[in-house]
């Protein structure tokens, strides 16, 4: 019951969220201008037959990844396979307690405000980036960026499965899990998404809100838009720290993930979006 009960609280807050963006931070103007040269170059029912298989492909990629506990069940019941790599270890050899600095003041009101961004401000930006690129029918941007968060969710998902690293509050001294003694409620819906709160190398929330933001910086041109993606991003980072989530390590490999699945979907896009309209065209007939 809890689980979908943020699930349906995350909806509400942020689709309010992302409306109130839109009208803010996204001119009048631009608006009516990106998407009459949107409607002019091609027909509605055109643009969504190009853009559902990417959402599909992106949506097909989330849902492995939610199956993480069943694949692990499946994976320790092979004889011989062992998960007990324990990567935390040599994280923590690596950088110590460092990440401790950033609980050296906390507050309940600093608490709450940073649970609110790195649940609904991290899944705002992602959705936001999305939808401008959709509502204003840039749609060669709109593919790069699904095919670049796919790109994340395909290399990171194997580190989850295979070499597990608990979270900071959950295994340092002097850091408190400040998110998950929150409340019960988001606990147990945040555990649709990380089962024993140990996919933490590398960071999700690091990769995806760069990616978010390298789109809104090179790939717009609105001012207003690129001062709240940079904003948010900051704002998310300075949470999986100050919450008793990631590592250090972990944030150094999500800017890179970031940097890499941006450069493989803007620079290979073509050649991917072929190789998706084949399978496409293929599953069709």
């Amino acid at each position: 019951m809890t689980d979908i009960r943020l699930i349906l609280m995350l909806f509400v807050v942020v689709l309010l969220m992302n409306v109130i963006a839109y009208y803010i931070f996204i001119q009048r103007n631009y608006r009516k201008e990106q998407s009459s040269s949107g409607a002019s170059n091609r027909d509605k029912f055109t643009f969504v037959r190009e853009v559902l298989p990417y959402v599909g492909f992106v949506s097909l990629i989330y849902l492995l990844v939610k199956s993480q506990g069943i694949i692990v069940n499946k994976l320790v019941k092979v004889p011989g396979f062992s998960l007990e790599y324990d990567l935390a270890r040599y994280i923590f050899l690596i950088e110590g307690n460092s990440v401790s600095i950033f609980q050296a003041f906390t507050s309940p009101v600093l608490t709450y405000i940073s649970s609110f961004i790195y649940i609904f401000g991290f899944a705002f930006l992602l959705t936001f980036t999305f939808l401008f690129f959709l509502l204003t029918n840039q749609l060669k941007t709109l593919k790069e960026y699904a095919i670049a968060i796919s790109v994340i969710y395909i290399v990171a998902f194997p580190f989850y499965i295979l070499t597990p690293v608990k979270v900071t509050g959950y295994t340092l001294p002097g850091v408190t899990p400040l998110l998950y003694n929150l409340s019960p409620l988001i606990v147990n819906g945040l555990r649709t998404v990380d089962p024993l709160f140990d996919n933490c190398f590398p960071s999700l929330h690091a990769a995806l809100s760069i990616l978010a933001m390298l789109f809104i910086i090179f790939r717009t041109d609105l001012r207003s838009l690129k001062v709240l993606a940079v904003f948010t991003t900051l704002a998310i980072q300075f949470t999986i720290f100050y919450l008793g989530i990631h590592w250090m390590t972990d944030f150094v490999a999500g800017i890179l993930l970031a940097f890499l699945s941006y450069f493989i979907g803007t620079k290979y896009h073509s050649l991917i979006a072929n190789k998706l309209r084949l399978f496409t065209n293929t599953q069709n007939k």
